[in-house]
């Protein structure tokens, strides 16, 4: 049930938030254009791992195809690794945005989010085909029971059959180069606009600098951190019930959280759903007049 009210109330903030963005005119700029992108892909990836999970806490329904995990597998970390790089793209904006005022427009022009969009889906693209590949070449002649409330590629290495040591070789080395990678430029994008902040002749500039920011680096550091967690220890090393709690930290809580972090503390979506309820107000009492 916590399961299920959670991802009720993830498709609920995110979708309006994509909403609100879709429809009120001053949200129609980068940053809300990245946002709303988030939201619909924080829909799209607890869509994946919740309702079958609920499936099996409600109903002790534990079964589920071997294309049917694969399938599971490929969007989890389609949507995870597109999820990182959009986050990674969203720190650049805020760079830009902060440190580079004056360039903001032209660096950040509709053309370029949109490819910067594009580019983060074929990256979670091959991210998930390669990985998704790798796991379905093994064979599994072992326990077919996966101590998991979903499809994980770290569990099924441990009841495979087969010398898993070349794929976990290839999930370290991409999670040092991808997650790596992206927590690094974040963390100098942050690095640099913290810098210019402290600069800022008021507190009020500073504090709403930092409302923006800390969210960000506080987001992807549990998200970052709990996956790391799980898939840099050997599969024959891990404690299932340990990794299970960890999952939920990269798999169920940020979609949960973004909506509450990102946009409906913000105070132009707050002004953006007042204007929306106003104009609802309006045309009903225009409607039954």
């Amino acid at each position: 049930m916590l399961f299920l009210l959670m991802y009720l109330a993830t498709l609920t903030g995110n979708f309006l938030i994509v909403t609100i963005i879709t429809t009120d005119q001053s949200l129609h700029t980068p940053m809300y254009f990245f946002l709303r992108n988030l939201s619909v892909l924080d829909m799209c990836y607890i869509s994946v791992i919740v309702p079958k999970a609920c499936v099996i806490f409600l109903f002790n329904n534990r079964v589920i195809s071997k294309v049917g995990c694969a399938t599971q597998i490929f969007f989890m970390f389609l949507c995870a690794s597109t999820e990182l790089l959009l986050l990674t793209v969203m720190a650049r904006d805020r760079y830009v945005a902060i440190c580079q005022p004056l360039h903001y427009h032209v660096v950040m022009n509709p053309h370029v989010c949109v490819q910067m969009t594009l580019a983060s889906v074929l990256g979670g693209l091959v991210y998930a085909g390669v990985h998704t590949g790798n796991t379905f070449h093994l064979s599994f002649c072992q326990s077919n029971v996966i101590h998991q409330f979903f499809c994980d590629i770290h569990f099924l290495l441990k009841i495979s059959c087969s010398d898993t040591l070349g794929n976990e070789i290839v999930i370290l080395v991409s999670i040092i180069m991808i997650g790596g990678g992206c927590f690094s430029f974040i963390t100098m994008s942050y690095i640099h606009i913290f810098s210019t902040v402290l600069k800022f002749p008021t507190r009020g500039e500073r504090g709403k600098a930092f409302s923006t920011c800390i969210p960000h680096i506080l987001i992807v550091t549990v998200f970052l951190s709990s996956g790391a967690a799980v898939y840099l220890k050997p599969a024959s090393n891990s404690l299932s019930t340990q990794d299970m709690i960890i999952s939920v930290f990269y798999s169920i809580v940020p979609p949960f959280l973004n909506p509450i972090i990102y946009s409906l503390r913000n105070k132009q979506m707050k002004g953006a759903i007042r204007r929306i309820m106003r104009r609802k107000v309006t045309l009903f009492r225009k409607a039954i007049r």
